[in-house]
């Protein structure tokens, strides 16, 4: 007993040092802007698209649609709202954001010439102007798009992207049509004016005939009719250059759909001529709770590691209520370029040094909140607490009055061992602009073993900001059955909230491997059925493939729940390229962890 009184006292003096947080969540837990472009019925909403992320000196600068400022971040977990010094736009929208180590230069999406700023002290706030007037695209013009001549281009630049070359050389690239392909020239910045290099050039456009992941819709099963244009969008320009290649990204193929995801293009030369990436898309995650990846940026940590950021779909007040989601990328020798969206809405560990496998990025804890009962100490009409534990940002508990003392409390079926939570806040007939006084977030969570007497596990601390999606990492395990969620304040007009989501371990074994795995290639190249065995005791599974064998990079999250109660299961595929050979391997979960990946077997 003596030597056990012993090591608990160790290990509860060791407990400060554990107290530094090294996980991070998507989406990310930053205090997203009230959105006043859509409003229905009086109502706004908390939304945050389009990052333009760059590293400057050693931290980090998140720039997005509608915000009216940007954040600063020293180490991808923590970021903090930075106030500019001036912001002359009406707010904007799918920025460009470039630094070349001494400035970082911002550029708003435009359709007539407005100002682009810059700044050598972004941690301060203070932005300058760096050209007061953008000039016109030379071309530009309002003709439909049969009836452009050759050099004519659309208005714009809308979602730009600058890119500075090692010879010192800027480029711009800009677009977002269904129609129109994503243009580039090259550009010079001289005496507080920009010039244009030569008229806009396009760069690249869709085939969603050939590529699968580019079709419209909620898992790309939108059709059209025979010579009608693919309603597919193709935006969000980023321009990245690693080992002598140029990746010219872009999103597809619609903000509004679980399908978002960036993809990219390929050549030795800023202008191209650009090649196709037979492995596209580098970024994609339909399932989950933070579903859709495109339209975002890549940036490099202080520690050689690649990172790809994009917008995650809401949708529930508007099709473009969204999200920021941040992954783990990284670029093969062979020229692959890939994210990692396995259990990309989990905890993840943030890297002190250069990693060669992203998989173990992946922090372990498991989610332990999916469909467990809830109770509330209100209900607004038919928004009941079970809402706040399917996994989806669309449904959701609302408390029958904005005051604090309200609860939500969670059983999660036995004794777990707690690591991390997430409160995810929804937005039900808000009507708040971000510049009220009283849009933060405060609340408590707490642990119980019996439902009865109650600890503190997390709760929000000074200064008072708005924290749409809470994340607290503990600093040591909890061991507790209930998890409870104890109001104090939310600037929005209702206590709303999507999930509850709770991340540790049970006590047991991970499910077993997934066998009978077989994956049919249908008459349509750009689909696949992939068929594998039931396996008991599975939360879950992970559809894993690649155009590689020895390289499943991509990832389908279900739930057994969905795929229904028989022996044999089954999910199509549609997000695949014509031509390329797939390999493809399922994985299953539960609350204790995950199972060897199956046998990887050719797509036949």
């Amino acid at each position: 007993m003596r030597r056990a009184a012993l090591l608990t006292a160790t290990l509860l003096a060791a407990a400060p040092a554990a107290a530094q947080q090294r996980t991070t969540i998507n989406p990310v837990d930053i205090d997203y802007r009230y959105n006043f472009e859509q409003i229905n019925d009086g109502a706004s909403y908390r939304t945050g698209a389009d990052p333009a992320i760059v590293r400057h000196k050693g931290a980090f600068y998140m720039f997005q649609t509608l915000a009216d400022g940007y954040w600063r971040s020293t180490d991808l977990i923590q970021w903090r709202f930075v106030t500019p010094s001036r912001w002359p736009f009406d707010s904007i929208v799918a920025p460009a954001a470039w630094s070349d180590g001494e400035k970082i230069v911002l550029q708003p999406s435009m359709m007539e010439p407005e100002a682009i700023l810059s700044t050598s002290t972004p941690e301060t706030g203070k932005l300058d102007f760096l050209v007061r007037r953008m000039p016109p695209l030379p071309g530009m013009t309002n003709k439909p798009a049969e009836e452009m001549k050759p050099g004519e281009v659309p208005p714009g630049p809308w979602d730009p992207a600058l890119f500075k070359d090692d010879d010192g050389r800027w480029y711009m690239y800009w677009g977002s049509s269904n129609v129109f392909p994503l243009y580039g020239t090259e550009i010079e910045f001289r005496d507080g004016r920009l010039f244009y290099k030569g008229a806009g050039k396009p760069m690249l456009g869709m085939d969603p005939s050939r590529h699968g992941w580019e079709r419209f819709g909620q898992d790309h099963c939108a059709c059209w009719g025979p010579g009608k244009p693919s309603p597919s969008y193709m935006e969000g320009a980023w321009m990245t250059k690693v080992g002598g290649r140029y990746y010219l990204q872009y999103g597809a193929p619609g903000s509004e759909f679980n399908a978002y995801a960036n993809g990219t293009y390929v050549s030795d030369k800023p202008l191209g001529p650009f090649t196709y990436a037979p492995w596209n898309p580098v970024a994609y995650r339909p399932g989950g709770f933070a579903e859709g990846v495109g339209h975002g940026s890549t940036f490099p940590d202080n520690h050689g590691n690649w990172y790809n950021s994009g917008t995650s779909w809401i949708g529930h007040n508007w099709g473009m209520e969204r999200r920021i989601v941040v992954y783990p990328a990284r670029f093969e020798q062979d020229g692959q370029f890939h994210a990692s969206t396995r259990f990309g809405d989990w905890p993840r560990l943030v890297p002190s040094g250069t990693v060669q496998d992203l998989d173990t990025l992946f922090a372990g804890w498991m989610l332990l909140s999916y469909r467990k009962p809830l109770t509330a100490s209100s209900t607004l009409g038919e928004f009941a607490p079970g809402r706040a534990g399917d996994e989806d940002p669309r449904t959701f508990w609302v408390a029958a009055a904005n005051r604090a003392g309200e609860t939500l409390t969670m059983d999660l079926g036995g004794v777990r061992t707690v690591r991390a939570l997430q409160v995810n806040f929804a937005d039900y007939k808000s009507g708040r602009f971000a510049d009220a006084p009283d849009i933060f977030t405060e609340f408590e969570l707490q642990g119980s073993l019996d439902g009865r007497s109650w600890t503190t596990l997390a709760k929000t601390e000074p200064p008072r900001r708005d924290r749409p999606n809470a994340y607290f990492e503990l600093p040591s395990p909890a061991r507790a059955r209930f998890v409870r969620y104890v109001h104090g304040h939310v600037g929005a007009a209702h206590l709303a909230i999507s999930d509850l989501r709770v991340f540790g371990s049970a006590n047991g074994r991970a499910p077993a491997v997934p066998g009978s795995v077989r994956a049919i290639r249908d008459t349509d190249q750009r689909d696949a059925t992939v068929r594998w065995a039931a396996v008991p005791g599975a939360v879950g599974y992970n559809v894993r493939w690649g155009h590689r064998r020895d390289r499943l990079v991509q990832t389908y999250q279900l739930w057994a729940y969905e795929l229904g109660g028989g022996r044999s299961l089954e999910k199509q595929i549609r997000a695949l390229n014509s031509g390329v050979p797939y390999w493809f391997a399922v994985e299953a979960f539960n609350e204790t962890g995950v199972s060897r990946m199956s046998k990887v077997v050719p797509a036949r």
